[in-house]
């Protein structure tokens, strides 16, 4: 674990210790762990450095936007299928009679699931658009669990998959 000093004037220190109150943090350290993580999804993790175990990114992209323009709604819709590899979820929530709030998740290489979120948020039409990005690395090559089938007395056919966990 790292240690740092940081200096902050009254009034900033004063905001600081309402937000480790509201937010019922346990501790200064947690949430000023917690406010830098939100600062890298800010960043959007572009232009980083990671060390070779980063190999991808998942993020959640929301916004709203007018249902009532069908361009709108064909153009997002179309970007979406282009980069079907990426889009894991699609959730839409009718919000009015003419809007609806949209949540995406990607994941994938940093890069490529930025360009996908810039390009949904920055669609003309599309307002209150937003990317949380979380970095991942890649814990082990690809493995296989057997899953039982709790009605049946065969054995279960296996699953390979891969696990990602969330950097820190």
């Amino acid at each position: 674990m790292n240690r740092f000093t940081i200096s902050l004037d009254e009034q900033l220190a004063r905001q600081f210790e309402m937000l480790v109150v509201q937010k019922r943090y346990t501790s200064r350290s947690e949430a000023v762990r917690d406010l830098i993580r939100y600062g890298l999804g800010r960043a959007g993790l572009r232009g980083m450095q990671f060390d070779a175990a980063v190999s991808s990114c998942i993020a959640s992209v929301s916004y709203v936007y007018d249902t009532r323009e069908l361009a709108l709604a064909s153009r997002l819709q179309a970007l979406r299928h282009a980069h079907h590899g990426m889009v894991i979820a699609c959730h839409q929530t009718p919000l009015d009679h003419g809007s609806c709030m949209e949540c995406v998740v990607l994941r994938g290489a940093v890069g490529a699931v930025h360009d996908v979120a810039d390009q949904l948020i920055s669609l003309r039409g599309v307002r209150h658009g937003n990317a949380n990005v979380v970095a991942l690395t890649d814990d082990a090559a690809p493995h296989v669990h057997p899953h039982p089938h709790p009605h049946s007395h065969e054995p279960a056919p296996a699953h390979a998959h891969s696990h990602f966990t969330p950097l820190n």
